[in-house]
């Protein structure tokens, strides 16, 4: 889901305003030096590696959190995994220093394989590790989508095959997700789960399933691709858009919604818009992506928004916002994730351990005796490294 690899800095961002707003806080981006945020991403993969990844003895797996209590599972399960990959690949993609982390980033993607499980004809990405190594697990269509999103980012950081294949192969897992009752209300719509036991229609498997075969289209050039798209894309926009930029969690069988709200929902939808622009030439869907992106930073920037949001939730959103930056640049969307980037190294970082610690939630305030975790301390070496390679 992460941007091409960037050729340049970014030009000078933020490094040590104090947070008021997105503005106030613009107008300090332009008086740091490009490297604070290369800093920041570098100090954090640091901490994450030090107290969370558990070592080539340990089959380069991560704890879940930090310290591990005795009930708690020996390793993460996949999605924090998804999400340190993520945060690699982005460390490979710093100016300068980014060729050190590329034997990392190589190392996360063979872990990532071990939660693979080719079980019964529907083969899928484990929720946890199957045997040997753990019980196994559920496959839930949303870890799916966003590992074949990783697959993805390093087929581009390498141009090796073997990345690209794998994406196609999650394709392949997550299209089973469709759900194909015409009877139920709003028909379509995407499983979170591979169960019987489902009745929810999720907004965020739909959508970043859509934002992984767009992304597979821009490539392949497959119409398979493209149809998977477009149809995934248009039921989240007709049965989940709440207002621009702001998607409703999920619809049941029942035709209940769920309108709870998350950043990552909108920016899935707004990546999603902007790569179908750039692969078809089709304007709607450029229309489309720069409505969602002012319409939800219109609401997400107030108060405290982004702020309580899960961490890993605003990776997504900001990830998705350069994406679109890149074709219709707009200084708001770095003014934004610069602003919560500075209040959250400031206000929610533990210097003894260079940890992150958040609610419960996985966002808001800090929670300075609460375990810290791999998906979070994750998502933070993300939306630095993505600020230190912005060049908008």
């Amino acid at each position: 889901m992460k941007t091409p690899v960037h050729a340049a800095l970014a030009l000078a961002v933020l490094s040590g305003a104090l947070w008021a707003s997105p503005a106030a806080a613009a107008g300090n981006d332009k008086e740091t030096t490009p490297s604070t945020w290369a800093h920041r991403a570098q100090a954090g993969y640091d901490s994450l590696q030090r107290h969370l990844y558990q070592g080539p003895k340990e089959h380069g797996l991560y704890l879940e959190k930090t310290p591990r209590t005795q009930e708690e599972n020996p390793h993460s399960y996949i999605w924090p995994l998804r999400e340190a990959a993520a945060a690699t690949v982005d460390m490979s993609e710093l100016p300068r220093t980014g060729a050190r982390y590329d034997r990392d980033a190589a190392e996360r993607f063979e872990t990532l394989r071990l939660y693979f499980n080719p079980r019964d004809n529907r083969p899928g990405y484990d929720s946890y590790l199957p045997a040997p190594l753990g019980q196994g697990g559920d496959v839930f269509y949303d870890d799916n989508a966003v590992v074949g999103l990783s697959f993805l980012d390093q087929y581009r950081a390498t141009g090796r095959k073997l990345y690209l294949d794998r994406a196609a192969e999650t394709y392949r897992v997550v299209t089973r997700a469709w759900d194909t009752d015409p009877a139920k209300p709003c028909a379509g719509g995407m499983h979170w789960v591979d169960s019987a036991n489902n009745y929810m229609r999720a907004a965020n498997v739909t959508g970043l399933s859509a934002q992984l075969a767009a992304e597979l289209y821009a490539i392949e050039r497959d119409d398979r691709y493209l149809a998977s798209a477009k149809k995934w894309y248009e039921w989240n926009w007709s049965c989940l858009r709440q207002s621009p930029g702001l998607y409703n969690n999920s619809r049941d069988d029942d035709g209940t919604v769920n309108k709870t709200l998350w950043s990552y929902n909108s920016g899935a939808m707004i990546g999603t818009a902007t790569t179908l622009y750039r692969a078809t030439g089709e304007r709607r869907y450029l229309d489309r992506a720069v409505e969602d992106a002012n319409g939800s930073l219109a609401y997400w920037k107030k108060d405290d928004r982004l702020h309580d949001q899960p961490a890993i939730f605003n990776a997504f959103y900001f990830d998705n916002l350069r994406i679109l930056d890149e074709v219709r640049p707009n200084s708001e969307y770095r003014k934004v994730a610069a602003a919560y980037a500075e209040q959250t190294w400031r206000e929610n970082r533990t210097p003894a351990d260079g940890l992150f610690r958040f609610q419960p939630s996985g966002g808001g305030d800090h929670a300075p005796d609460a375990q810290a975790e791999t998906l979070h301390q994750s998502a933070m070496i993300q939306i630095f490294a993505g600020l230190a390679t912005d060049h908008s």
